[in-house]
Formats: C-alpha cells, structure tokens, sequence
C-alpha cells in the first residue's frame, strides 16, 4: 500500500465509521505503511471502541495547550501496561503518536462516541482525560477547555462533570463536590449522597468492557469512598 496507506485508511474508515473511523483509519493506515501490512488493530468491540475513544479524545486534550509533555506519554503508557499489558500499551503508543499529528473534529467524534458507549463508560472516559491533564501535576486551562466541551458534547451533566473535576483537587469542598452536594447538606444527605454516587461509580457499571476497564474504573469509586471519609471526618460523623 506504501506511503498511501494511511490516506486510504482515513477514506475508508470515514465512509464506514464516521468520523471516528476517518481519524483512526489514519492511524491505522500509518501503522500499516510502517509494518509492510502486518499492523494489529484493536478489534470492533464495545472493549475496542472504549479503548480507541479514549486514545482519540487523550490526544485532543494533550494538544490543548500546544505541547506534549513527556509526563503525559509517560501516564497513557502506565495506564495500558497496567489495565492490558506491556504488548498493548506499545501499539496503544503507536496509536496516540499518529492520533497526535492530526485535526481531531471533535464535536462529530465526541456525537460518534455518545451513540456508543453508556453513561457509565463516558464518565470512565472522562475521569481519564483529567487524569492525563494532571500527569505533569497541574490541569492546564486550556486542556480542562478541552475536557469540558468534551464533556458537553458526550452529554454528561454539569454536576457529573463537577464531580469528576473535584476528583483531582485535595480540599474538603472538593469533597463535596464530588459527592455532587453543598457543604450546608444534612448529615442524613451526605450518607444518601454517597450511596448515590457510590451506585454511580461502581465499576460493576463498565464490567460489560471488560475486567481490565472495571479495575480501572475502581479509582473513581476510591475517590467517593475517600471524598465520603474527608466530610466524615470533618464533621465528626459515626
């Protein structure tokens, strides 16, 4: 296929997947001109759609802020050793550094990823995109603008997006705001708010991608568990 393998790739993959399909046909068509036509590619399961999704939107964000930060790689890359493997983080890696050479159009791939995944698994998305904006141990402006167009056109609510923020900050409001209530909340609404937000986030909620997803899903539900354990504290409560 030579040099024009990753061209025919985004040709067919927008005609058959969408727009989603027309930036990872790219890719995918890159990888193929690099390995003589013997690439892997993720498979076309609810798994892959996930783990291409998410690939696609971590290079919308790294990008915000007009430069890749080595601490940022070096965060994608420890979280697919640790979810799938040292052999999948390597091609995951293959696939952000072409993802990242291109104009990602985000509003139509975000629709795209809406139609496919739940709820559960768009805020799993979303509480990685965080997680890759703080690699470098702040969120930058502009990536946190990034995440929350993301957020709007993948139809999460303010109050989940709220949430999933106050997950990367350490302060008692952060608290709060995880568990999606006010500091002025009755003590009786702080326990309702958690077993709430605990059924929310329970990684049983994206089992159906995978053992792998569902582990790293346990983050978030530590977050409200720990979130749970500040207010209690502070407040003295049993």
């Amino acid at each position: 296929m030579g040099k024009y393998g990753k061209w025919i790739g985004g040709g067919l993959g927008w005609a058959l997947l969408g727009p989603l399909g027309g930036v990872l046909g790219f890719a995918v068509g890159s990888m193929f001109d690099r390995s003589d036509g013997k690439q892997r590619v993720f498979t076309g399961t609810t798994h892959g759609d996930f783990t291409m999704s998410l690939l696609t939107l971590t290079a919308a964000v790294m990008k915000a802020d007009r430069r890749v930060m080595k601490s940022e790689l070096d965060y994608v890359s420890k979280y697919f050793t640790q979810n799938f493997g040292p052999a999948a983080s390597q091609e995951a890696m293959l696939y952000l550094r072409d993802l990242l050479k291109q104009e990602i159009p985000l509003r139509d791939v975000c629709y795209q990823i809406k139609h496919r995944l739940d709820h559960s698994s768009r805020l799993q998305l979303l509480h990685f995109l965080f997680g890759v904006s703080k690699a470098d141990g702040k969120v930058h402006p502009r990536e946190v603008e990034v995440i929350e167009r993301i957020a709007g056109y993948l139809g999460i609510s303010a109050k989940d997006l709220e949430s999933i923020k106050a997950m990367f900050y350490e302060d008692t409001d952060a608290a709060y705001r995880i568990l999606e209530i006010n500091a002025s909340a009755g003590d009786d609404d702080v326990k309702k708010a958690y077993r709430k937000m605990a059924n929310k986030y329970h990684p049983d909620k994206v089992a159906y991608l995978g053992e792998d997803i569902r582990k790293a899903a346990g983050e978030k539900f530590r977050k409200v568990k720990n979130a749970y354990d500040t207010i209690k504290k502070d407040r003295g409560m049993n």
